[in-house]
């Protein structure tokens, strides 16, 4: 009788030894686990509208772990409708924002002490779209025209246009569809290339039934999408900026590399925040960021905001009366270098 506990314990410290060495084994084939993500530094990120491919490099940079293996815990805001992305910003609401070129402009000379710290799109891809029946074909010839505009920061570059140019319009407010550009109820409507073209386009409206006047083609190549922070957020933890931009610069190259499985991420993102999805338009759209944040003319400054790109855009907002001045360059771009 005094032998059987003995086995029992013996037995007992065998299943210790086993269930120890299968649990560290476990951890050593999950990184994760060595690494909780308690530990991480928590960001926050709200994109100009709701998930769509426009924003698919930061949504393949969530889903894929590349923020994660930075040490950051990303929260993707959703954005749409209402005030603009500066405003949380200014608020704290968020911790890094996508906003125009123009528009980071215009709140920085409101005060809001707003930085570059990653130029996406180095293109401008915004166009004002009429049918050849209206007679419209030059922006000259917009004068006195129902044209659409969307609101605040993002009628922005369209204003500056009209101002230089010296063309008054009627101004209609414009909701985010075509719809009453389909209907008639407006002579010109304002369209980005990757997104609202196509929509008419897939509408039934053949491409040579439409006039298009891109802004970039009038002199007014405005960069659109860069990713903001405040400077306060700068000097508070450069490390931070620099893991968050990159790694967000990383997202967007793999999904590039891999278009398909992009896709897949985005359109999963979309439904959970209930917004239609259309592969076929994601794609297009996706193949469109491509060409906007890697164009011909400029393949060595991804991520760089184009000091000429810059202070253009700056001194034709000056002259147009939107802004009363501008901070200079270097002021304006967190490491402007770092793209090279």
């Amino acid at each position: 009788m005094n032998g059987a506990p003995v086995n029992n314990k013996r037995s007992h410290q065998r299943c210790f030894v086993i269930l120890h060495v299968l649990f560290f084994a476990a951890v050593a084939a999950c990184p994760l686990i060595a690494s909780p993500a308690s530990q991480h530094k928590k960001v926050s990120f709200l994109p100009l509208w709701t998930p769509q491919s426009q924003f698919a490099g930061y949504y393949v940079a969530l889903d894929k772990g590349i923020y994660a293996r930075r040490g950051l815990d990303v929260k993707i805001l959703t954005g749409g409708p209402g005030p603009s992305p500066a405003v949380s910003l200014q608020k704290g609401e968020a911790d890094f924002v996508l906003l125009w070129l123009t528009a980071a402009l215009q709140h920085r000379n409101s005060g809001t002490k707003l930085v570059n710290v990653s130029q996406i799109i180095q293109k401008s891809s915004m166009m004002l779209v009429s049918r050849k029946t209206s007679g419209i074909r030059r922006i000259e010839d917009m004068q006195g025209k129902k044209v659409g505009l969307w609101s605040e920061d993002l009628s922005i570059p369209v204003r500056t246009l009209f101002a230089r140019r010296g063309i008054t319009v009627q101004e209609i407010p414009q909701s985010g569809t075509v719809n009453l550009f389909l209907r008639g109820g407006i002579d010109v409507t304002s369209a980005m290339w990757y997104n609202e073209y196509h929509i008419m386009l897939n509408s039934g409206v053949d491409a040579d039934q439409l006039n298009t006047v891109f802004l970039q083609d009038e002199g007014m190549n405005f960069p659109e999408d860069g990713m903001y922070t405040l400077e306060t957020t700068i000097k508070k933890d450069p490390e931070l900026v620099d893991a968050f931009t990159d790694a967000s610069r990383e997202g967007w190259q793999y999904a590039f590399a891999h278009p398909e499985e992009a896709l897949d991420i985005i359109i999963k993102y979309m439904r959970q925040a209930h917004v239609p999805a259309n592969r076929m338009h994601q794609k297009w759209m996706l193949n469109r960021m491509r060409d906007l944040i890697f164009p011909v003319r400029q393949p060595l400054s991804y991520g760089t905001l184009d000091r000429h790109d810059y202070e253009a855009a700056a001194a034709a907002m000056k002259h147009a009366g939107l802004i009363a001045e501008y901070p200079d360059y270097a002021a304006f771009t967190w490491r402007h270098n770092a793209g090279k």
